[in-house]
């Protein structure tokens, strides 16, 4: 989810208020108050666009993962029927290519944990934003009684609004603070040096091949 997209649901949910006593100044609060629950409404709409864009993102790893789990299981039996038949060449293969799964596996269970997290936390700016929502609408209609009942709209309003605005204010601004990023720092490593890690890498691969491929000698 867009920072921007979260910032938005944080000023939706935990304020907007002082724009409705500027328009009660100028006799139009309720035209106001009705335009930020559109707002709203269409904030819900933005976040549950984003929330579809997850779970399809989470669909597709667990789909991957379990084709991926499912290949790793076929190369076993492939494996013993290359050993015994003296094919060591086709057993380094499925080797290296069961390595390969291994090392996608932990990205495909980060990025579903991932995507577990992001829906859960999309559904909770849902939640809040229905809520702000119905707390606006009630707010409307509290104004709306207080003109009627007064017959001075504007003195009621302005009280209304004005209180409305302090209460808010206490709120502070929690969710900005809790929607902080960091930013990781990384070291570069000039080329000689990543052609050496390179060599190091795949002398330690071709290790771990060959004692698997022992290994699955020794078994036979």
């Amino acid at each position: 989810m867009s920072e921007t997209l979260s910032r938005r649901v944080g000023r939706l949910v935990s304020g907007g208020f002082h724009a409705l006593i500027d328009a009660a100044e100028n006799l139009a609060p309720e035209a106001v108050m009705n335009e930020s629950i559109r707002e709203i409404e269409r904030a819900v709409d933005e976040v549950r666009a984003e929330l579809g864009k997850v779970l399809a993102q989470k669909h597709l790893a667990a789909k991957k993962m379990a084709d991926e789990s499912n290949r790793h299981e076929a190369i076993d039996a492939n494996l013993q029927a290359a050993v015994a038949e003296g094919r060591d060449d086709l057993a380094e293969a499925g080797i290296a290519e069961q390595m390969d799964i291994e090392a996608r596996l932990p990205v495909l269970e980060n990025t579903i944990a991932d995507c577990a997290a992001q829906e859960k936390e999309l559904e909770g700016f849902i939640a809040a934003l229905q809520a702000k929502k119905r707390e606006m609408q009630q707010q409307l209609q509290d104004w709306r009684t207080a003109q009627q009942s007064t017959g001075a709209g504007k003195a009621a309003g302005g009280s209304d609004l004005n209180r409305i605005a302090r209460n808010a204010e206490k709120s502070g601004n929690a969710f900005d603070r809790v929607m902080g990023r960091q930013n990781a720092v990384h070291s570069s490593t000039d080329a000689a040096q990543l052609a050496k890690l390179k060599e190091l890498e795949d002398l330690s691969r071709n290790n771990r091949i060959a004692e698997r491929l022992a290994a699955l000698k020794a078994g036979k």
